[in-house]
């Protein structure tokens, strides 16, 4: 099976947990599956601004992007964060390789407006060609997707890490799409973790205001993969990721799985 794991918040702060989605990564890997991982970074990202003089405003969960910011990502998400990822998987044994969606024109992106708001360096994807994805796993190995991406300008945009999954998991024709986080799932207005959401559920909350922030583009990024054919799509706390080994063999207790209907 065709599988692609998003990673952000926790896991990539908490270094026992970044192991656990490592070796959880691989051992997917190793079962015979093609994984693709992609990653977040932005509490990483927060702490460099802040370290630069630079205040973090966000819009609709996304963050503004002026042109000095989007060089701060360039460094933090397609540098350190990259190769930390790559390395804890390597780490099992397993070979990665991480690269961000600007290489070898994998993804594609476009300036991407927020109720008309102009978010600066905030791109959607608008074209992938995962030829290169493709090329990896026939080698045996697991890519690993920083989510930067190259506008028709030669600008770079800075991508939101859930839509990039989403987009990458649509063009690898991915039978799962699972979203590793620092939540323990999508909740309810009592604060219950709800572990079967519709998309109709999904709009209800955002429209009741139940949902914000971060989990805004998340939930869109789940929709936009399951219109686009992917076949599951599941969220899930980080502190469970041993859980993936058994995604399609068992009912996992933790975490929401959004399904269409």
């Amino acid at each position: 099976m065709t599988i692609v794991v998003k990673i952000g918040g926790t896991a990539l702060e908490d270094a026992a947990v970044l192991r656990k989605c490592a070796r959880a990564i691989a051992d997917l890997a190793q079962d015979g599956h093609r994984v693709a991982v992609v990653h977040g970074g932005g509490s990483a990202l927060t702490r460099m601004l802040k370290k630069l003089g630079k205040q973090s405003e966000f819009v609709g969960g996304l963050r503004v992007t002026d042109a000095e910011t989007r060089d701060v990502a360039l460094m933090v998400l397609g540098g350190m964060i990259n190769k930390k990822m790559v390395a804890a998987i390597q780490a099992t044994g397993m070979p990665a390789v991480g690269f961000c969606g600007g290489d070898g024109m994998t993804f594609r992106a476009r300036k991407k407006l927020v109720r008309g708001s102009d978010l600066g360096f905030v791109g959607e994807i608008c074209f992938a060609e995962p030829c290169w994805i493709e090329a990896l796993w026939q080698q045996g190995g697991i890519p690993v997707l920083a989510s930067l991406a190259l506008g028709a300008d030669g600008e770079y945009y800075n991508v939101n890490a859930d839509e990039m999954a989403a987009a990458c998991a649509a063009a690898c024709h991915a039978n799962a799409l699972i979203f590793l986080t620092d939540v323990p799932g999508v909740k309810d207005a009592a604060g219950a973790v709800i572990p079967w959401l519709s998309m109709k559920h999904a709009d209800d909350l955002v429209a009741g205001a139940v949902v914000s922030g971060g989990m805004l583009p998340k939930l869109r990024a789940c929709k936009q993969a399951l219109q686009q054919g992917v076949g599951r799509v599941r969220i899930l706390p980080a502190s469970d990721a041993d859980a993936l080994t058994h995604f399609f063999l068992t009912k996992i207790p933790c975490g929401t799985e959004v399904i269409p209907a």
